[in-house]
């Protein structure tokens, strides 16, 4: 007969069967709770993996130790725990209910761990392990509860928001005095200015895009605050926006900012785009960051790798793609190339290896003959001859235009010549 008294032992063989599995188990547990989610299939891989297994881990051992002290959990242990954590995913704006959820999923995968490694004789055990999970579960979810309604409280602040507020009206060259008052902060001078560029999210799940957004948010926010000392003014969205630094004097080695972008890539998993606009005077920051934030799309645009750049970086191209007819009719030199992708490439591989046809023509396979050959079918087609050293710049530059501004059609007047 059950006897409601029976306590749960360190050394009971329910536990010691389960013990050998716990690394394994503590990977099961955390897929379970994901699972139990909707959306979060659409997550990138790996998403909360290692924000939220210490904390798994943390809990398992706490949990294992009241056993062997014979004891129940404290709620202050519980917050001590998971705290942390649940506040930064309600900062992520990861609803409550969801995160119940995961911990509903994880409960179920782990009774039916423990009922399969019962024994008919371990039944006092199983009941008495079941009693241990279920208050586990109570206080983790009013653990969550807590920490969760405290950041709901707390992150829609009127400094918060009005720190954000005072970065869009310094952009705009709006009146600040009053933002700045609710902000508490004396507007300087003059901002290092940088614009922010982080590949997009090809997903539609809400759940999957919201927490990937607010995760690039926070970290973005906690990078610029480390740089800046404080807490960096800034209008990122999670894919783009422009920072505003108090003004840093380079170091003798490089550039304060030249890690910024790596160091943000290998946090949020996709390629970043930096672009270091320099220190701007507060009067000059309208036309300082739109400038920046349109050469970060343009390095976008032409695929640029992660890295922090220079407005010089992009000297050429960016004059390139001034708005005029001279650039319409620099792109439609291409046009004869775009039903022949093997000439693109071969132009391509031109451009970026120069005069070293041999490893041009290796990097698209094919003997320096064959190459020679696709040169001067291009230059036939375009008008350029590649050889030529002044065309062939005049050739990387259509490229480079086509690739940004395609033109729709061909008029007679704008046609090449």
């Amino acid at each position: 007969m059950f006897d409601p008294q029976h306590h749960l032992t360190i050394d009971a063989p329910i536990i010691g069967r389960i013990l050998p599995r716990l690394p394994d188990l503590l990977d099961a547990l955390f897929e379970a709770g994901l699972a139990a989610v909707p959306g979060t299939e659409a997550l990138p891989q790996g998403h909360f993996h290692d924000e939220l297994m210490p904390t798994i881990v943390q809990m398992t051992a706490a949990v294992l130790r009241s056993i062997e002290e014979q004891r129940s959990l404290t709620a202050e242990e519980f917050d001590d725990v998971v705290g942390a954590t649940v506040r930064q995913l309600a900062e992520d704006r990861i609803p409550l209910k969801l995160l119940i959820r995961s911990v509903y999923g994880w409960s179920v995968r782990l009774w039916q761990e423990a009922r399969t490694a019962a024994e008919p004789e371990d039944l006092p055990d199983l009941f008495a392990f079941s009693d241990r999970l279920l208050e586990i579960a109570t206080l983790l979810t009013m653990a969550m509860a807590e920490a969760h309604t405290e950041v709901e409280r707390s992150i829609y602040g009127t400094e918060r928001e009005a720190r954000r507020a005072l970065c869009a009206a310094l952009l705009k060259g709006a009146d600040t005095t009053e933002l700045a008052a609710r902000a508490d902060i004396t507007v300087a001078e003059t901002y290092d200015v940088l614009a922010l560029r982080i590949g997009r999210f090809d997903k539609t799940v809400p759940l999957a895009v919201n927490a990937v957004t607010r995760k690039r948010v926070r970290l973005v926010q906690q990078a610029l605050d480390t740089l800046a000392g404080t807490t960096a003014l800034n209008t990122f969205d999670g894919n783009n926006g422009v920072a505003l630094l108090p003004a840093l004097a380079p170091s003798a080695q490089h550039a304060p900012y030249a890690n910024l972008a790596a160091d943000l890539a290998a946090k949020v998993g996709a390629d970043v785009i930096v672009i270091d606009a320099g220190t701007v005077p507060s009067a000059d920051l309208t036309a300082a960051a739109a400038e920046a934030s349109e050469i970060g799309g343009l390095a976008q645009a032409l695929s640029r790798p992660t890295g922090t750049y220079l407005l010089d970086d992009f000297m050429l191209e960016y004059q390139l793609t001034r708005p005029g007819r001279s650039r319409d009719r620099l792109a439609q030199r291409i046009i004869p190339l775009v039903a022949h992708p093997h000439l693109i490439d071969a132009l391509e591989a031109h451009i970026k290896h120069g005069s070293d046809r041999k490893a041009a023509a290796a990097e698209v396979h094919l003997h320096p003959n064959s190459f020679s050959y696709r040169l001067r079918r291009i230059g036939e087609l375009t008008g350029f001859d590649p050889s030529d050293p002044g065309e062939s710049r005049l050739l990387a530059a259509a490229l480079t235009v086509y690739r940004l501004y395609p033109p729709q059609t061909v008029s007679e007047n704008d046609a090449p010549s």
